[in-house]
């Protein structure tokens, strides 16, 4: 009995095991979740002090919209264009030695503006001038021949009225002095050719100097000494065809894209107020040159010419401008 007393006491009792772990995972899983959102709200707190919320973006004031310029009775767009422009290049293909001019330079008709290589001309003028020399020479001495061939006649004339020479040696000086006579002619059309030789030559190395078509201000410097240069494009990316861009001031106008449906507006010797895009408040009194009689289909617009009647040294190709074209009453 003893022993199996103490059998009993060694068994363990299942009932008591399943109902107290059953209560223990219910605490467990309140406690994490406690945590958890004590971790959670940390995080948010913390969160908010380093990444603190943008300033709200300031409201840019609404710009004011000013009126119509009075008396306009159209309104349009344009640029700033120069009638009387040109890219400088030299009459013949050559290397660039020396250039004299840069952006922004103003340069007088007939200025220097670059110089090419002229070795080869320079001996080719040389050689001309040679030829004209040997030519010179030749005739004037083909004139000592024909006085010498005249004094021969004369001096055979005499003998044969004397009956000392025959008319056989008359006749051969004086046929002696003609043909001297008539190389005479040719001698001088060969200096005359040798002449106008040596005049295309000295062209020529006048070609290897760039010089201004007309005043004006250098706006773009396109070839550098040691660059080839020519009239033409040849050579590939190697060869530059042009020295520089002239433009003339004084021939800077407006040219506008009226629209076809509004060009009844538009009459030449119209008042225009004009304004750049870059100086709105400067207005600069202008007037219609001219309407270019065609039309663009594809935008179905009509450009037209506007003169400027004041210089105005803000007035820079290519700018934007703003057109107000105006009545003829508000003009005056």
């Amino acid at each position: 009995m003893d022993k199996r007393a103490l059998l009993d006491e060694l068994k363990i009792d299942r009932g008591a095991a399943v109902e107290e772990p059953s209560k223990r995972p219910w605490k467990w899983f309140v406690a994490i979740a406690v945590v958890a959102g004590i971790a959670f709200v940390a995080w948010l707190a913390l969160a908010d002090r380093l990444n603190p919320a943008p300033p709200p973006a300031p409201v840019a004031p609404t710009p004011a919209v000013k009126p119509k310029v009075e008396g306009s009775v159209l309104d349009a767009t344009g640029y700033v264009v120069a009638r009387r422009e040109a890219t400088v290049s030299a009459k013949v293909t050559g290397k660039v030695t020396e250039v004299f001019i840069e952006e922004g330079m103003r340069v007088e008709e007939g200025q220097l503006l670059a110089r090419l290589d002229a070795s080869i001309p320079k001996a080719e003028l040389a050689l001309a001038q040679s030829q004209l020399a040997s030519a010179r020479a030749a005739l004037e001495e083909l004139n000592v021949q024909i006085r010498q061939g005249e004094l021969d006649v004369q001096r055979t004339r005499g003998l044969a009225q004397k009956n000392l020479a025959s008319a056989a040696d008359l006749d051969k000086v004086e046929l002696t002095l003609e043909g001297l006579k008539a190389r005479l002619e040719r001698e001088r059309q060969d200096v005359v050719v040798a002449e106008r030789s040596a005049s295309v030559q000295r062209q020529l190395l006048d070609d290897m100097e760039v010089r201004a078509p007309f005043t004006g201000i250098v706006v773009a410097k396109a070839a550098q000494p040691g660059e080839m240069i020519s009239p033409v494009s040849a050579g590939g990316g190697f060869t530059r065809t042009g020295i520089c861009t002239i433009v003339d001031m004084d021939s800077l106008e407006v040219e506008v894209d009226v629209n076809e449906a509004y060009i009844n507006r538009v009459q030449p010797k119209q008042p225009v107020s004009v304004a750049l895009n870059a100086y709105p408040d400067d207005r600069i009194p202008a007037e219609v040159i001219a309407i270019i009689p065609t039309a663009d289909r594809n935008k179905a617009t009509v450009k037209v010419r506007i003169g400027l009647l004041e210089k105005n040294p803000r007035v820079l190709r290519d700018m934007g401008v703003k057109v107000a074209f105006l009545e003829q009453a508000a003009a005056t």
